[in-house]
């Protein structure tokens, strides 16, 4: 196989509310599985094409299990059975979230789903047997961050899937792009230096560290998050300064 590298098939793909902000959403009735993969080229393979020097040093790739080496192999592993072999990696996740489903009607919640926790995959153009997985499922609530232009234009002018809600990434080299999303009627996030203000470029700001629930954020809106770990030293404008 051309570009094969070493990887075994995991026996869970899905990260299921077990991540400090995204838990935050069980009070608001939402359970969310996510998505981890290795971000960047740390696979062998760039899942993240738009990534920035900021956003590469300031990822929350390696935050809190993330630390350990067991789960950063594991994400390899993931991202190379992805990109090597995705029929089965395709049948194993849409498996994996029909049970999620079913746990999320059982216990009451509503079930909501990030397939790029650390990675900018366009999962719109992966098929499994000729359909996506917002056609496999196109009640569910499924939502991402992306530095994609092209993407968060696509969302904004109502050319992704229904059920796809996307915010776009603000860092150190796509203001301009940014801003623009903003005047179109669409989201963006954006890492402030210590605090949030209540506005920024005469654009309201929202608390994003009290959920991960993007979908829920009110449209033309920029959703601050306040450094954390890496980002704290980072000075590339990657992170924010409001004064």
């Amino acid at each position: 196989m051309k570009n094969y590298l070493p990887f075994t098939k995991s026996k869970k793909l899905l990260n299921i509310d077990n991540n400090a902000k995204t838990v935050k959403g069980q009070k608001y009735g939402y359970k969310t599985a996510i998505l981890y993969l290795a971000p960047s080229n740390l696979s062998g393979f760039n899942v993240c094409p738009m990534a920035s020097e900021g956003c590469k040093k300031a990822c929350l790739n390696t935050s809190g299990h993330g630390a350990f080496s067991n789960v950063q192999n594991g994400r390899i592993n993931k991202t190379r059975w992805l990109i090597q072999e995705p029929n089965t990696f395709l049948k194993q996740l849409i498996n994996e979230i029909k049970n999620f489903i079913l746990n999320c009607e059982k216990n009451n919640f509503i079930p909501c789903l990030r397939l790029n926790g650390t990675s900018d995959i366009a999962w719109e153009n992966k098929y499994f047997e000729g359909k996506t997985i917002f056609e496999y499922f196109p009640n569910l609530i499924i939502y991402d961050y992306t530095k994609v232009y092209k993407r968060a234009l696509k969302f904004v002018n109502g050319q992704m899937p229904k059920n796809y809600y996307i915010t776009y990434s603000l860092n150190e080299d796509n203001k301009k792009e940014a801003f623009n999303i903003l005047k179109l009627g669409g989201n963006i996030s954006a890492v402030f230096r210590k605090y949030l203000p209540k506005t920024f470029k005469g654009f309201n700001v929202l608390n994003a560290d009290e959920t991960d629930l993007r979908f829920l954020d009110i449209k033309n809106s920029i959703c601050g998050l306040v450094a954390k770990g890496k980002a704290k030293k980072d000075y590339s404008g990657f992170v924010l300064d409001t004064q």
